[in-house]
């Protein structure tokens, strides 16, 4: 079976294709567009997906979109009558988009792969649809190795429904109980998001960063957590929750909430991005942290009491909470944990393609031996030396080429251990939001500099962010607490006693700015407030170049850790192209970059390279 996924029109547009049950390929729109979390329907994509494969689309046996927009439809419809007069400006604003495209979405997709290929035959194409929260379990449970599984799947909204519960066996996937809008653990963390200054569908991560800054036995953070469950959110046993819509403003409003009633409640305006952030905005990160992942919890335990399995598959953006999923792995209620790596709207193109393959074509599946289905989400493009080259001539670079990989890895390592910072580019992207180690900026993690250098030179981001820790898998018990495979970093663990530095007795009362800047251990630079790290364990298999260089790093140093942060800055993409790198490169502090066998040394390079302005995230 050839089927190709599709997942468009909201945020994180994205496409993937399966061939007999293999993932070939899966990439997000923004990399091409470099318009990040773009909705846009993804040609750029599609075109790389068939590319990847040869195909045609006449040749596909089934094209799948990820939720049903009849449905969703149907929900805006009742929300605005339920709300009505006040949601008449959104109302107005969204109907013309629906009646355009969303609504008749059939008609829109077919119109737009006939762009792709003017010699498709429309009537032969099986175009299918698939239920939001159907493609996001599809996307965690059929690339897992579990015969039988637990899936749970928490995001902002799907068609009614924000959270589900379903059971995984074999090729067959049933919903066994839902929560419905307009109460959603996504939208309640989306909500705090705005009001702490950050934008919504990106900035979820700052807030989660931001977090560990607060101070837990705080009389603020106390007060701040009972007001958020008194008055806005109550909390059932079974982890459903209900919003109290008198803070809200998604339902009919072009906000996320009422601000005048969060300012009333919190004692805090709404915090505007250039605006300072205090320790009360701190504390209320965490008491938002805190509540969320006793929502998740709570929905945990109602999973295994509903299936009794050992096994928990996670996916919807929710699951990008890697500080909730270290709490999920600690409880030791499941024996094996399995997140899609591109939990968010982008997996539902997955999802959705694995769903119509197993359960509409009755497909059996395929098991791994050792490791998921998802190649290490190394799926998206890659680029030959002819291409490299091009870009070399283009921007006029000046650059040293290896013909041994092992000497690369020699040569990069030891400018590592001295203190630069490399832009990193191999093999095939990854799919979904985290840089694996093949579209990635690597520096030294005993560095005390480094993370404030990386924030504020390279990546133009609030200095508060933290980085994470690429670490050999065979290594990670030597620095980090809870022995896990973890390799798509999203697990946050706990360093170990032993790499910790003396504190200050006061360090948990320190504010915000002197917690950040207070030496905490050993490696320093991927460890944060909290003694936490956001961790990826890297498997020889998996992805033997980026092990390689670890490894060298290590002979060096006895230390088996990079950091390892996205290659991009504030407001872009992360790199998908050599020239996307290139540019990339030459318009930060970045002192080396590394495409392939290729090694090129800013202070060789045109001094007249015109600079880019980034926009903000």
């Amino acid at each position: 079976m050839k089927i190709l996924g599709i997942s468009c029109y909201y945020h994180d547009s994205s496409a993937s294709i399966i061939i007999n049950n293999e993932i070939i390929a899966c990439v997000q729109e923004e990399r091409f567009t470099r318009v990040k979390h773009t909705p846009d329907f993804p040609i750029n994509s599609i075109k790389y997906c068939l590319e990847e494969t040869g195909l045609k689309i006449n040749e596909l046996d089934a094209i799948v979109f990820y939720d049903k927009p009849i449905v969703k439809f149907e929900r805006l419809i009742s929300t605005f009558y339920a709300v009505a007069p006040k949601g008449i400006i959104p109302f107005i604003k969204s109907i013309p988009i629906w009646l355009k495209e969303k609504l008749f979405i059939k008609k829109t997709i077919l119109d737009n792969l006939n762009d792709i290929d003017s010699e498709i035959e429309k009537k032969k194409i099986k175009l299918l649809f698939t239920e939001h929260h159907i493609s996001h379990a599809s996307s965690a449970f059929y690339p897992s190795n579990f015969n039988e599984s637990a899936i749970l799947t928490i995001d902002g909204v799907g068609e009614w429904c924000t959270a589900s519960i379903s059971y995984g066996e074999n090729k067959k996937i049933k919903i066994l109980k839902e929560l419905h809008f307009p109460h959603s653990v996504g939208l309640l963390y989306s909500a705090f998001t705005y009001f702490l200054g950050f934008k919504v569908n990106s900035g979820e991560y700052k807030l989660m960063g931001l977090a560990p800054y607060g101070i837990e036995n705080s009389e603020d953070t106390i007060s701040f957590i009972n007001k958020i469950k008194s008055h806005i959110v109550d909390i059932k046993d079974d982890g459903s929750i209900f919003l109290n819509q008198k803070y809200f403003k998604y339902t009919f409003g072009l906000k996320m909430i009422e601000e005048n009633k969060f300012k009333e409640l919190f004692g805090l305006n709404t915090r505007k991005e250039e605006d300072e952030i205090t320790q009360k905005h701190a504390n209320l990160a965490l008491a938002i942290q805190i509540v969320t992942e006793e929502i998740i919890i709570k929905m945990v335990k109602e999973t295994k009491r509903l299936t009794l399995s050992n096994n928990l598959c996670l996916a919807g953006g929710v699951a990008l909470n890697c500080v909730a999923n270290g709490k999920i792995e600690e409880l030791k209620i499941f024996n094996n944990i399995y997140i899609q790596p591109a939990s968010g709207d982008a997996g539902g193109s997955l999802g959705a393609a694995l769903a119509i393959n197993h359960m509409y074509f009755d497909k059996d599946r395929t098991y791994s031996k050792d490791y998921d289905l998802m190649k290490g989400s190394y799926l998206g493009p890659y680029f030959s030396n002819k291409e490299i080259i091009i870009t070399n001539k283009q921007y006029k670079a000046v650059f040293e080429y290896y013909e041994s990989f092992d000497q690369l890895s020699k040569k990069v390592s030891h400018l590592i251990s001295e203190g630069k910072i490399i832009g990193w580019f191999q093999g095939r992207s990854e799919f979904g939001p985290r840089a694996l180690g093949n579209r990635s900026i690597l520096a030294d993690p005993r560095n005390t500099k480094m993370q404030k250098k990386l924030n504020l030179k390279i990546k133009y981001r609030e200095s508060f962010r933290p980085f994470a820790p690429s670490v050999l898998e065979e290594d990670y018990d030597m620095f980090f607490n809870g022995k896990i495979i973890s390799p798509y970093m999203l697990m946050v663990k706990k360093i170990k006693k032993e790499i910790k530095t003396s504190l200050p007795n006061n360090y948990i009362s320190l504010n915000y700015w002197k917690k950040l800047y207070t030496k905490r251990s050993l490696l320093q630079s991927i460890t944060h407030v909290d003694f936490s790290a956001r961790i990826q364990t890297v498997n020889k298999e998996t992805n033997p170049r980026y092990w390689k260089l670890i490894n060298e790093f290590k002979k060096i140093t006895k230390v088996g850790v990079l950091i390892n942060t996205s290659f991009n800055v504030r407001g872009e993409p992360i790199v998908n192209s050599p020239e996307d790198a290139f540019k990339c490169f030459m318009n930060t502090d970045m002192d080396y970059l590394v495409i392939e066998n290729f090694i090129y040394k800013k202070s060789e390079q045109l001094t007249n390279f015109k600079k880019i302005n980034f926009d903000k995230d």
